[in-house]
């Protein structure tokens, strides 16, 4: 919607020619954006907060202002949304459902069945591989790319989702603290659920023994950790909050979509990602910081595949790939 000539009031009215219009296409934003939620002005694609209601200011009153204003309502939002998960993460929650169902139904328990994290995508040609592994990981990171789009688009930055590094050392802390709160409980967690026969086992990685193997695994868990923490909390909540769901409800939806794309581990990967999903989510709601929650994200993962790969045939209990 475009409106030329008019200021916004801070009760959420339009005020055109002299006259407040009420705009029902036109959602609320957070307060500190110094607008009404959904509400996001730009002018020269800069974020312009309104005029004191009453005092009409120098831009209000020029007539046909250069760029006009322009409006992102609540469905454009709520588009912005579902096209960013229509293309990664929500994508990958349908095919887990779906990789789930097969395994109920394939015939065998599920600990009979392996899920592998980190797979060779060409076996006996290492190059090729390597080749493929790197363009997985690069798609894989393109989505993160769109939600930067989007954001520039709305008059924003990374570092109005908290991902910025003006706090290093204690994100670093908060980050390094959460892996080891969240690391060792998941894996308990994974392994009462195969216990129970409620989870596949789970295969970090069969990559070859070649020289990039461990470099490609250290670079899958920091793409997990970017990809998932920069959409599924960082975008998705910031987002959620501009539409002006409550934040409960946002932190809900949240780490039921993170807990969904790992369905295809079991019901323990389930669990175990809604917990941390909630974690997670809260935490970002309180400090708004993204950075710990990529680092421990990150850190969590390269243990897991970096661990796996030097300990698997040399400790009883860790499961040898088919």
């Amino acid at each position: 919607m475009l409106v030329t000539a008019s200021r916004v009031r801070t009760d959420g009215w339009v005020v055109q020619g002299g006259r407040p219009i009420k705009s029902l296409a036109i959602c609320r934003l957070p307060r500190n954006h110094g607008l009404p939620h959904c509400l996001m002005r730009r002018m020269g694609g800069h974020l312009q907060g309104p005029a004191a209601p009453g005092v009409d200011s120098a831009e209000d009153s020029t007539p046909n202002p250069r760029p006009r204003d322009a409006f992102l309502t609540c469905s454009t939002l709520v588009q912005e949304v579902w096209l960013v998960f229509a293309l990664s993460l929500g994508r990958d929650a349908v095919e887990a459902g779906i990789v789930f169902v097969a395994a109920l139904t394939s015939g065998q328990t599920l600990p009979q069945q392996q899920a592998v994290l980190v797979g060779s995508q060409a076996p006996g040609r290492p190059l090729i591989d390597l080749s493929f592994q790197l363009v997985s990981l690069i798609a894989a990171l393109m989505p993160v790319a769109l939600v930067f789009h989007f954001l520039k688009r709305s008059g924003e930055s990374p570092n109005d989702i908290g991902l910025d590094g003006s706090r290093p050392a204690p994100d670093t802390a908060g980050g390094i603290a959460l892996a080891l709160l969240l690391g060792g409980s998941g894996l308990a967690l994974y392994l009462l659920a195969r216990a129970a026969g409620a989870n596949l086992t789970v295969i970090p990685e069969t990559l070859p023994s070649v020289w990039w193997k461990v470099p490609v695994l250290l670079l899958s868990a920091v793409q997990n950790g970017v990809l998932e923490e920069i959409l599924v909390v960082g975008y998705l909540l910031h987002r959620l909050r501009q539409i002006g769901w409550s934040d409960s409800r946002a932190l809900t939806v949240s780490a039921l979509l993170r807990a969904s794309y790992h369905l295809y581990q079991g019901l323990g990967g389930f669990a175990g990602n809604a917990a941390m999903g909630l974690i997670f989510g809260r935490l970002y709601q309180r400090y708004g910081r993204l950075l710990p929650l990529v680092l421990a994200h990150s850190l969590i993962d390269a243990t897991t595949f970096v661990g796996y790969a030097v300990l698997v045939g040399h400790v009883s209990w860790i499961p040898i790939p088919h």
